[in-house]
């Protein structure tokens, strides 16, 4: 990568060149952020996932910019001319706004008013004028006059359309004006469509005035909406006399003050490049930046909810009941093995209309022992907080523990392709009721068959840039399965693509293998596997788990790459790495400097002696049971001052929303977290059970305020 782009991506990120470097080559020679993160430390000094994700991110950046460079500068010698100079500022940007306004003079345009001027001749005129060579714009006007030009007024019109387009595409003129723009304010006015039922959501951006440097990023992308939608219009309220006034003083600083004539015809042609050319197109420009900014805001929120999602806490290798539950047409009950195999499924109606509660609770009874049940997961969706109500008072043993579980995108999984391939003779609801089951027992694991924009991760996810999302979510997948790690014995091909180094097609040939040759033995059997050469083994072997395997470091995070390290640590104390592994007392013992080699430095050491401490060890935490108040079932059992039992089921920058057991969930303005600078997302966590007071209840727009108390 180019000097100038290292030193750039190192400003941004504040860290060192040399480690820009090296994360770049890295990326370049195939290895992933994960990989580069966890065993590349002495490399890149440390980088942590974000670093290196923030790394690879402007690299692809840099690399599009450079192809547009190449266009650009191919166009303009094209031309004729592409002169040292602008090569070398067209070379030198790093910036794509930057490169556009160089290269807009040059831009191949549709016809313009400038266009006709020049084909009247009127260029000399209008050259004139600009360098203020001409004392008298009228007298020397009257030259031009001929069969396409018939008076002064239109000579000295069609001059001052060729200015006003110079003006408009000189870069010093637009980067001025984007200046000016990004400090006034963003005012949205409604339109005609604005009575209609639907605006309303929209009615508190009616008349919205706020700096646009200022607006919050959730504030924006509404408001976007509402334009899109039809229902506001947009507009910055820059005042054109001023910005003339600004344009026109440092034109005549740049140059010279003009003769009284000639500086009103330059004002008038600025005035008219300011008005017609340049204020509508940097307008729009300048509430796009705007929104990549926010774009970038909520992405980060976005992922760092997925995160959390993802790293729910797992119930663990249970025999699970799991219920997609409903009224109309019933609830639908699946038992799966320890292994979420299903072994059982029947529908029962304990809720209207069929209201059959006694023959429910036998067929919940005795599904419970005939499968040993451990475990029972409901569904949040229609009927969820019924069923939890019915399911709490069914006789079962006192282990049986009883869990709410998200819906959020079980529908997209049980209409799949991947669904179908896994239940080929079970329709969508006995699907999605698996699933219920499956995500308590194992989130990450179940999630992962799901496309990340279906698990409702935050508003307003629809409105920002799509590719800079799926960026985002596709590497926090990638992050949340490594760093917890894979069984590579019983992981499905969906989770082992996420592996790094791995993707789909060895995902599919890891499991062929496994299914023609059994359990794999070791991690070097790997090698094995079709078209998995040593660059896939190194980047995958480290987060690939087979738990009683020969070598128990193989059930481990530490890389086979770094063995012999650890086979030295066992020799230093006179015992085999068997011994050593998961045993604290040993591994106290041992001086990391003792062990430090050319390619493994004091990093890797010390997190091979953290991982066999307590090697495989889940970073998850344990799931825990949640039961809503009793007594709350509507808006209308609700007052200020209650104090209650709640869900997070969404994160946002201004706040989280919680659900308490009925059909609306309540919001926790960040305002009334207690935050002390704390964003939503450092306060709290997707899922998490918190203790809620009701500070107010609108039922006419059904909105519940709540403070949060823990």
């Amino acid at each position: 990568m180019k000097e100038l782009y290292v030193k750039t991506i190192a400003a941004r990120l504040s860290v060192r060149e040399w480690q820009v470097e090296n994360c770049v080559r890295l990326i370049e020679d195939g290895a992933t952020i994960p990989f580069i993160s966890r065993y590349r430390k002495e490399r890149t000094g440390g980088l942590d996932e974000v670093a290196v994700a923030e790394i690879r991110h402007w690299t692809d950046v840099f690399t599009e910019l450079d192809k547009r460079k190449e266009s650009v500068l191919s166009t303009i010698s094209e031309a004729g001319k592409l002169t040292p100079e602008l090569e070398k500022a067209i070379v030198g940007c790093v910036d794509s706004r930057e490169l556009e306004d160089l290269y807009l003079p040059y831009r191949p345009k549709r016809r313009t008013r400038a266009t006709a001027a020049r084909e009247a001749g009127l260029e000399p005129l209008a050259d004139g004028i600009y360098s203020m060579s001409v004392k008298s714009p009228s007298m020397e006007a009257g030259k031009f006059l001929g069969e396409k030009v018939r008076t002064v007024d239109d000579a000295l019109a069609g001059a001052r359309d060729i200015i006003a387009e110079r003006i408009s595409e000189t870069a010093s003129v637009r980067e001025t004006v984007r200046g000016m723009l990004r400090t006034r304010r963003l005012v949205a006015k409604p339109t005609r469509n604005a009575d209609s039922p639907e605006a309303g959501k929209y009615r508190g951006y009616f008349n919205f005035a706020e700096p646009l440097q200022h607006v919050a990023s959730h504030r924006l992308l509404a408001v976007l909406r509402a334009e899109e939608e039809g229902y506001v219009s947009l507009k910055i309220d820059a005042d054109p006399e001023k910005c003339g006034n600004k344009l026109y003083y440092d034109f005549c600083q740049a140059r010279k003050y003009p003769a009284k004539e000639t500086g009103e015809q330059i004002r008038s042609a600025i005035d008219d490049a300011y008005r017609r050319l340049i204020e509508p197109s940097l307008s729009n420009e300048v509430i796009r930046e705007a929104k990549e900014k926010a774009d970038m805001e909520s992405v980060k929120v976005f992922g760092e909810n997925l995160r959390q999602l993802l790293l729910a806490p797992p119930v663990g290798q249970k025999r699970v009941l799991a219920i997609d539950p409903g009224f109309r047409t019933g609830c639908k009950v699946v038992c799966l093995d320890a292994s979420g195999n299903l072994l059982h499924n029947e529908t029962i109606y304990p809720h209207p209309p069929a209201n059959e509660k006694v023959k429910s609770i036998r067929a919940l009874s005795g599904m419970i022992s005939d499968y040993g049940i451990e475990v029972i997961a409901i569904g949040n969706g229609t009927a969820g907080r019924e069923t939890e109500e019915f399911v709490r008072r069914v006789p079962k043993p006192s282990s049986v523990k009883v869990y709410t579980v998200s819906e959020d995108g079980a529908s997209i999984y049980s209409a799949s392709e991947v669904a179908r391939e896994e239940f080929p003779d079970y329709d969508v609801t006995v699907r999605g009721a698996v699933s219920i089951g499956r995500r308590l027992m194992d989130p990450l694991a179940e999630l992962v068959k799901i496309d990340p924009k279906s698990l409702g991760v935050g508003q307003y996810q629809h409105d920002v840039d799509q590719s800079l999302l799926r960026e985002k979510l596709d590497n926090t997948v990638e992050s949340c399965v490594n760093s917890v790690g894979v069984n590579l014995n019983t992981a499905s091909r969906h989770l082992l693509s996420y592996v790094s180094g791995i993707g789909p097609a060895l995902a599919e040939n890891i499991v062929s293998y496994r299914t023609e040759h059994g359990p794999f033995r070791s991690r070097k059997d790997l090698l094995k596997v079709k078209r998995l050469g040593d660059k896939a083994f190194e980047q995958c072997a480290g987060f690939l788990r087979i738990p009683g395997a020969a070598n128990p470091l193989d059930n481990s995070a530490v890389h086979p790459e770094s063995y012999h390290i650890v086979e030295k640590m066992a020799a230093s104390l006179g015992v085999g790495t068997a011994q050593l592994v998961s045993n604290e007392d040993l591994c106290s013992r041992i001086r990391p400097e003792d062990f430090v080699e050319e390619d493994f430095g004091l990093p890797t050491v010390n997190d091979i002696l953290k991982e066999l401490a307590k090697p495989g060890r889940d970073p998850r935490e344990a799931a825990t049971e949640f039961s809503f108040s009793d007594d709350i079932h509507t808006m209308d059992d609700l007052a200020p001052g209650m104090e209650l039992p709640g869900i997070v089921t969404n994160i946002t920058a201004f706040g989280a929303f919680v659900d308490i057991g009925i059909k609306q969930n309540g919001l926790i303005h960040v305002s009334q977290m207690n935050a002390r600078g704390r964003t939503p997302s450092q306060v709290l966590k997707l899922h998490q059970h918190v203790v809620v007071t009701v500070l107010s209840v609108d039922t006419e727009r059904n909105r519940i305020a709540l403070r949060l108390k823990s």
